[in-house]
């Protein structure tokens, strides 16, 4: 804040020097009608610059604890710190040891929220320090997650998120540019942002971008697991639907309606539209495939003929 506030005065004194009245500078006359807007423009791209990461601010998720940084920031401090999250997933260390190692590490440093997350995952047994990290990052996408949830975006992150699954599966160039490990990983969140800039929900970007960090598995992977995670925060069951032609809002909701009863509990669709399926629809829920495409059932056919 500090800094906001002495670059903005800053700003605002060199207008008002150079021509903030609209008097002549070098032969151009400057004239602004409006100073105080033109400080507040000049302020933001002079931030934007020196930061070079406009969302970087939502990526690491500080949570309402003063500014400070949040569980992103912990799980990418332990990812490199082999000792660190080693330490604190030390079965044979007391769990008030291990809280108390997390409490001194990261207390004051990160906000409350995820102070308390991460002190209360240290209290837990783990096979190894990778698990402890993979939990945590969990817990960050929840956190983002419940904030869309509680601002009556998560359905539209949901699609979004689906989409853009469906998107980088669909293009291998465009795979191969965003799971290319020699690449920058600033280089390839610039990427992410170009394509949804304009066009996602905030978080929608900011995990799109977050799946880029993925070590073990894929972006389409990632991008699914935070979709199940969606799932589970609303106890809803996850329904990839495979149709020729995009279905109506009627058509969909009996759809849904149907796989309720069927599995017990609410049910989200996730439709994808593939031509290819000639007609009919394909359902995969879970491990359960639901097959009653035209082109299924050719295939079906040929495989008796043979």
């Amino acid at each position: 804040i500090l800094w906001f506030a002495i670059s903005a005065v800053m700003i605002a004194a060199i207008l008002a020097r150079l021509g903030a009245t609209g008097e002549e500078i070098e032969g151009t006359t400057v004239g602004f009608a409006a100073p105080p807007l033109y400080t507040i423009a000049l302020w933001t791209v002079f931030n934007l610059i020196l930061f070079l990461d406009p969302f970087n601010w939502v990526t690491h998720a500080s949570d309402a604890g003063g500014g400070r940084p949040g569980t992103f920031s912990v799980v990418e401090l332990l990812a490199g710190q082999a000792s660190l999250r080693n330490a604190l997933s030390d079965s044979t260390a007391g769990e008030p040891a291990r809280r108390q190692l997390a409490a001194g590490l990261f207390g004051g440093r990160v906000s409350e929220q995820s102070q308390s997350v991460v002190e209360a995952a240290a209290g837990l047994r783990w096979a190894s320090g990778a698990d402890l990290v993979a939990a945590l990052e969990r817990q960050a996408i929840r956190a983002l997650l419940r904030g869309a949830q509680g601002a009556g975006r998560l359905d539209r992150v949901e699609d979004e998120l689906f989409r853009f699954s469906r998107i980088v599966a669909g293009d291998q160039g465009l795979r191969e540019v965003l799971e290319d490990r020699t690449a920058s990983l600033t280089g390839r969140e610039e990427v992410v942002t170009e394509l949804l800039s304009g066009r996602a929900d905030e978080t929608t970007i900011a995990l799109a971008r977050r799946a880029l960090r993925g070590a073990s598995r894929t972006v389409g992977r990632t991008l699914d697991s935070y979709l199940s995670l969606a799932a589970e925060e609303r106890n809803r069951a996850i329904a990839e639907v495979t149709v020729a032609v995009p279905l109506t809002a009627e058509q969909a909701e009996r759809l849904r309606a149907a796989l309720s009863r069927q599995v017990g509990r609410e049910v989200s669709l996730q439709v994808n539209v593939d031509p290819a399926v000639i007609g009919g629809v394909r359902v995969r829920l879970g491990d359960e495939v639901i097959e009653g495409t035209v082109a299924g059932r050719l295939a079906a056919a040929e495989r008796q003929l043979h």
